[in-house]
């Protein structure tokens, strides 16, 4: 990856970079046997992709102390046809080790938020919900949504412990307690684009000219006026900039850059930066480049490319995105990737993807019991992840071949699910994608703030009223759809009438507090 030397570039690449598909009780007994869950001594079996069942120690619950319990789990993604047959398959492996029996519960990416808050809101009875640094984990937690973990994860994570870098579990903390369950999955974070491969070979396009934000404009036109149907553009707001720290909450206002010394937590929707990145994003909005609904839609970006009729979108990069997207949406082999932004690491990487409990839970060991199969049980993670082989997918040692039946189970979203180093990998896949993944959390640039997680309990009503400002201006602005020069000034004075200056003084003093521990 190239370093990022002009100032201008630098800046919409971090502000354009990583575009975004998103206290709590005890834990309970309900008589759930005495001893851990699989896998507790055998930390190689968790991270072997490739013997990891028959290494795997035997599971050591005593199912039979164990009363019959449904799992309702759920998470970010789109719901899928064959949903209620990986159900059933999932449950003939989950009664015998654990004698609970599973609800998938997908929630489509558009409509995550809304439906996330009025579950958390209605205290709906829920056992595992998908949370995240850039989802409101930090605000959930002092809601009182999800359950702490610790004592959890000593008596039935033992799995879990033994496979997961322990930075994941240090890093996604508040105040010393863990709420969530990181995916083991890559620690570093890139930002740059996805694009159609075979469409830029088509009309000889050298995509390889790209090195900043700028540089696609002169793309975006040509793909206009060869390919008047195709979206050059497609982007549904809420990005997140991979180069800023959010300090452990990408919804609470208040940053640092990653990749300098400055720790004075800023407005990011004051800065030049910002301000660039919503000038050049309104520019392609009215030159036609960005789609029309982008303020609306809920369709993601990923899920845009089946349509077969968008060239480009921003992404969270890491090794092989190109192929997850492109499997995922039927299209193997025509998306590449490209970097823009250096490898950095924060908080919000080891907290970007977890599992937390619901505080609604009737069994929460039960819970984490599942949550640790997926940390240690391929055949179940595998499942979850791809559905069932032979006939949503052929197999081969670890590599899978897609069947006329991949479209009906194609939820593309394990980097949500457990221990990503469990999975299969698609023929259009690198083989060495694993490898390439530990290769890839190497060397990445610390962010000043990494290992701290901001704590929202003493603005709880200031976070709740910039929430409601927020999603009344960013996506408008985010997307290029209205004009910055006259509703940026608005947003501004809007999050300052709702206390965001008093959440960011709040941030101040709890970040500076814990850089004073760390000389």
């Amino acid at each position: 990856m190239t370093k990022m030397k002009r100032p201008a570039a630098a800046a919409l690449v971090g502000l354009f970079g990583m575009s975004l598909v998103l206290s709590a009780c005890g834990s309970s007994n309900n008589d759930n046997g005495n001893t851990a869950s699989n896998a507790a001594n055998d930390t190689k079996a968790a991270n072997d992709t490739k013997a990891a069942n028959d290494n795997q120690s035997a599971d050591a619950t005593d199912v039979s102390k164990l009363k019959p319990y449904k799992l309702k789990m759920i998470y970010e993604g789109p719901p899928q046809p064959d949903e209620a047959k990986v159900e059933e398959a999932l449950n003939k492996l989950l009664e015998p080790k654990i004698n609970a029996t599973i609800d998938l519960a997908p929630i489509d990416w558009g409509a995550w938020d809304d439906k996330m808050n009025l579950t958390i809101a209605s205290r709906e009875p829920v056992d595992i919900l998908f949370t995240a640094q850039w989802n409101g984990y930090s605000k959930n937690v002092a809601k009182g949504a999800f359950l702490p973990l610790d004592d959890l994860l000593q008596k039935y994570g033992q799995g879990i412990l033994s496979s997961l870098d322990p930075a994941f579990l240090e890093g996604s903390k508040i105040d010393g307690h863990n709420y969530g369950v990181p995916t083991n999955k890559e620690m570093a974070a890139a930002s740059g684009i996805v694009y159609r491969k075979d469409i830029a070979d088509e009309l000889g396009i050298d995509m390889s000219t790209v090195k900043t934000m700028e540089d696609l404009d002169p793309i975006f036109k040509t793909i206009k006026e060869k390919k008047p149907d195709m979206i050059p553009l497609y982007t549904t707001g809420g990005f997140q900039q991979s180069v800023l720290d959010n300090l452990g909450d990408a919804t609470i206002p208040g940053v640092i850059s990653k990749t300098g010394t400055d720790t004075t937590v800023k407005m990011n929707e004051e800065s030049d930066a910002y301000k660039s990145y919503l000038n050049l994003a309104h520019d392609w909005f009215q030159k036609g480049y960005i789609n029309k609904d982008a303020a609306t839609s809920q369709l993601s970006s990923g899920d845009a490319y089946k349509g077969g009729n968008v060239f480009l979108t921003f992404q969270p990069l890491k090794p092989g995105k190109d192929a997850e997207l492109a499997n995922a949406a039927g299209i193997g082999g025509k998306l590449a990737e490209i970097y823009l932004t250096d490898k950095t690491v924060s908080t919000g990487e080891t907290a970007g993807a977890m599992l937390a409990i619901s505080s609604t839970s009737k069994d929460p060991d039960r819970a984490m019991m599942f949550i640790n199969l997926l940390h240690t049980d391929k055949d179940i993670v595998n499942l979850l992840n791809f559905g069932i082989e032979g006939t949503h997918y052929t197999r081969s040692g670890e590599i899978m071949t897609p069947t006329d039946q991949t479209p009906q189970y194609s939820p593309g979203v394990a980097w949500e699910l457990g221990n990503q180093f469990l999975n299969y990998v698609w023929n259009t896949e690198d083989p060495d994608k694993w490898a390439k993944f530990k290769e890839f959390n190497a060397n990445a640039i610390s962010s000043p703030a990494l290992g701290f997680v901001f704590n929202s309990d003493n603005v709880k009503a200031e976070v709740g009223a910039l929430a409601n400002v927020t999603k009344q201006y960013q996506r408008a602005l985010e997307t290029g759809s209205v004009d910055p020069n006259k509703v940026l000034p608005e947003y501004v004075a809007a999050l300052k009438s709702a206390g965001v200056e008093k959440v960011i003084a709040e941030k101040q003093k709890q970040f500076d507090a814990w850089l004073a521990t760390q000389k």
